[in-house]
């Protein structure tokens, strides 16, 4: 397993974008729902908070034990996140008169390692209806707008066991020009993590695993001739070579030609495949059905029926 990122998602339409920019920069991360965060994962070596549609100063706001994270890790609170720290420290947090949403320019107070390489000003998106007034004696501005005195803000040396980081912005949206450059100081220069979640090692990782599953056993694997099916066969392939069966089955409603051009193509692929064609018993067995619920059930036992054939006559085990 490489270095892992946890992102807590609080609902943001943004936290997939975080996602993105992490692992455009090679960097393994996780999203998980807010309340599903388990500490003693020992691969984190960071936890991101997102944003959330939420205020939190609302009786129903999404609330989280942050003893569970500070101490533990380093933490980067974003947008609801960063006031969600403020205001469980002892910080002050007050709704907006109107919603700020649109790009803002930022000015960096300090030489902080997050801002390594920045600009001293720069465009960044904001999306909030709260913000940061105050902060307790455990944090510090290191980042302002002509609007927003207290954009960015970081724990001061000693207060935690682990760096918080906070901003009152979305640095994972193209709006913000230094965003990714921002995300990647926190990831490597704070949190300490290595980017080396590549292609190669993905694959080097799944065949691993495979092999750790599958020991001296066998696979039968069914296959529909699309790009998800298709990688999942490479990669056991290459992990068990011909211990693996895959099996691709004509269930009369294919397109022309399709049956036999997908068998060559997987054929090409050196994979150990055998064709099934299986057309008659499906259409038979879908005559006079209109309800489209009644088709899925009855496609499905019919695949269930003859990949437990095939089980049976390879004498394998599926996974």
């Amino acid at each position: 397993m490489k270095d892992l990122v946890i992102i807590l998602d609080f609902g943001s339409q943004y936290t997939q974008l975080i996602a993105r920019r992490l692992r455009e920069l090679m960097v393994y991360c996780e999203i998980l729902p807010y309340n599903k965060f388990n500490i003693n994962d020992k691969h984190v070596k960071a936890v991101i908070l997102s944003g959330s549609p939420f205020s939190v100063l609302d009786e129903n706001a999404l609330d989280l034990d942050l003893s569970s994270i500070i101490n533990h890790f380093p933490v980067l609170g974003i947008c609801y996140g960063a006031q969600m720290i403020a205001h469980k420290y002892h910080g002050k947090v007050l709704r907006s008169e109107k919603r700020e949403y649109g790009k803002a320019m930022i000015q960096n107070n300090t030489d902080d390692v997050l801002f390594k390489n920045l600009p001293s000003e720069s465009q960044v998106w904001m999306s909030h209806g709260d913000s940061v007034e105050h902060l307790s004696d455990q944090f510090e501005i290191i980042a302002s707008t002509k609007d927003i005195p207290v954009a960015a803000y970081k724990s001061v040396p000693d207060a935690f066991v682990y760096p918080v980081y906070c901003l009152q912005f979305h640095p994972e949206v193209t709006h913000s020009i230094h965003g990714t450059d921002l995300l990647s100081n926190f990831v490597f220069q704070v949190a300490g993590c290595s980017a080396e979640w590549t292609p190669e090692s993905i694959i080097e990782e799944s065949v691993r695993q495979i092999q750790e599953k599958v020991k001296d056993g066998e696979v039968l694997m069914g296959l529909s001739g699309g790009v998800d099916s298709s990688v999942a066969a490479m990669l056991i392939h290459k992990a068990i070579g011909n211990r693996l069966h895959c099996v691709f089955v004509d269930n009369g409603l294919l397109r022309k030609n399709e049956y036999d051009e997908v068998l060559q193509s997987y054929e090409g692929l050196g994979l150990n495949i055998q064709g099934v064609k299986a057309g008659d018993q499906f259409l038979e067995a879908l005559e006079n059905v209109s309800d489209p619920e009644a088709k899925r059930k009855i496609i499905g036992k019919l695949f269930i029926e003859i990949f437990r054939l095939k089980q049976k006559i390879f004498r394998i085990y599926s996974f």
